[in-house]
């Protein structure tokens, strides 16, 4: 019986290798520039997303930040129970390679039965015992089973792609989110600079009122001013709170406030952002890749489709003893054993199989433009970061200016009248000016770290760290800095 069932093996893997129906899969292709819109300079092979986010984001509170998200955070933890899904699912898909085995005893004893079952004896009270084992397996001839652990490894293998999703996601979140709040301390700074400057013009009117040498209109203009500029600083108070908030739950923590010394400022910025070329980004960025392991996974179910036209051979052993009465249990003649091999398959099925084949073949077309489309929306994801770089310099600069010449005017302004060479009006309106244009040179600052954040996360950064690499170590979050961008 072993060689039998050896020969049978043999050959079943022989044809195995030799029948399996449906497409081979063939990676999806998407048409790359040959360098990025944005990009100066000759396109090269180096990119910021070489460089794991420690080294790129060098502010000390800010990564222990990051650290802590990646190690409580609920999406990443969310995240790995969905890769331990798939791991389990396709080491479900990969046991039906091999046979099934189960056993079944049993014993009884009556009347005019046999192993628990009625069945006349001629009336004797006697007992039955039944011991054996069975194994089944279902050959493998057309490919069925190896195109559903295709399916399920491209599963797991997307399912890693968006742990690493996830995790760029989060530390691009943490990162953003650091910034936004040392934004919104740095317009409560100029909110309370600016409220103050307003004072101090409120008192120069109110002294001139008092003296009859001004009226009660410049006071009043005066006042509004600055009740108007005050009204923003519990404003920000309360942005400033709810950023917190949010920081607290990428942390995994409760609402609370953010501990935090930097200034915006102080955040330096990379001298050099290379952003590779356009084709390593298809073997790096997680969106793509899970978009590519969809499209594998799918050409996968065009074969388990195909198969089904195919029949189903199996084959089935037994192999035990069964004795009635059950004193002869143990002489040989109660041995049991049988080989059998069966086939079943479709002769009519009203289409659906058929249906089931072209459904599947439009789900392979879908996934296929999915990932074109994947990639292309990561092609205008680093473009735009690169534009947008480039063209806040430039606004950096033209805002500083005004900046410069905004407090020029308000120190001029404010001598020209208390000298009675100019009027109220030309103190208060250099002093709003003074205010939005302080605001926006504050939001550009955030842009120009907050583009940073964009590019590295549209390159796919730290493409090349391991899940648990993720974390950093201590030794290299202080790396040489580069240097400030100013």
């Amino acid at each position: 019986m072993r060689r039998i069932w050896l020969a049978i093996a043999l050959g079943s893997f022989g044809l195995f290798s030799g029948c399996v129906v449906g497409p081979k899969y063939k990676p999806p292709t998407a048409s790359a520039p040959p360098a990025f819109r944005g990009q100066e300079g000759a396109a090269q092979n180096a990119s910021i997303a070489d460089l794991p986010w420690w080294q790129v984001f060098q502010d000390q509170t800010l990564q222990q930040l990051v650290r802590k998200a990646i190690a409580n955070n609920l999406d990443i933890r969310i995240a790995a129970t969905r890769v331990e899904q798939a791991r389990e699912l396709a080491s479900q898909a990969r046991s039906q390679y091999l046979p099934g085995a189960g056993y079944e005893a049993g014993v009884s004893g009556g009347k005019n039965e046999a192993a628990g079952a009625p069945g006349p004896n001629g009336g004797n009270t006697r007992g039955a015992a039944l011991a054996g084992i069975q194994a089944t397996w279902n050959l493998d001839l057309w490919g069925k089973i190896r195109h559903m652990n295709e399916a399920a490894l491209a599963e797991y293998v997307a399912t890693e792609q968006g742990r690493r999703g996830v995790l760029l996601s989060l530390v691009s979140s943490v990162v953003q989110g650091y910034y936004e709040l040392l934004e919104l301390d740095l317009q409560l700074e100029i909110a309370h600079r600016t409220a103050d400057s307003l004072k101090g013009s409120l008192k120069i009117f109110e002294a001139r009122l008092e003296g009859g040498t001004a009226s009660r209109l410049e006071t009043a203009r005066a006042e509004a001013a600055l009740a108007s500029t005050a009204a923003q600083i519990p404003d920000l108070e309360r942005r400033i709170a709810l950023k917190e908030n949010e920081i607290n739950l990428l942390l995994g923590n409760s609402p609370g406030s953010i501990q935090r010394d930097a200034k915006l400022a102080s955040q330096t910025l990379p001298p050099d952002v290379p952003a590779g070329l356009p084709s390593t980004l298809l073997e790096r960025r997680p969106d793509v890749l899970q978009a590519e392991q969809a499209v594998r996974a799918a050409n996968a179910q065009i074969g388990i489709a195909t198969a089904s036209f195919f029949p189903t051979i199996g084959l089935t052993t037994i192999f035990g003893r069964m004795s009635s009465p059950l004193e002869d249990f143990r002489t040989g003649r109660n041995n049991i054993w049988s080989l059998a091999a069966s086939a079943t398959g479709p002769l009519y099925a009203g289409g659906s199989l058929r249906s089931r084949k072209r459904q599947a073949v439009a789900a392979w077309e879908e996934t296929k433009l999915r990932y074109e489309q994947t990639a292309l929306g990561a092609f205008r994801d680093v473009s735009n970061a690169l534009i947008t770089r480039q063209q806040l310099e430039a606004i950096r600069a033209e805002q500083i200016q005004a900046v410069k010449s905004g407090r020029v005017a308000v120190e001029i302004a404010t001598q020209r009248y208390t000298a009675g060479k100019s009027s109220y009006y030309e103190v208060l309106t250099s002093q709003q000016e003074l205010f939005p244009a302080e605001n926006a040179l504050a939001q550009t600052e955030f842009n120009r770290r907050l583009v940073i954040v964009q590019l590295f996360q549209a390159l796919g950064g730290g493409w090349n760290l391991k899940t648990p690499e993720w974390g950093g170590t201590p030794a290299l979050s202080t790396p040489p800095s580069p240097g400030p961008s100013n």
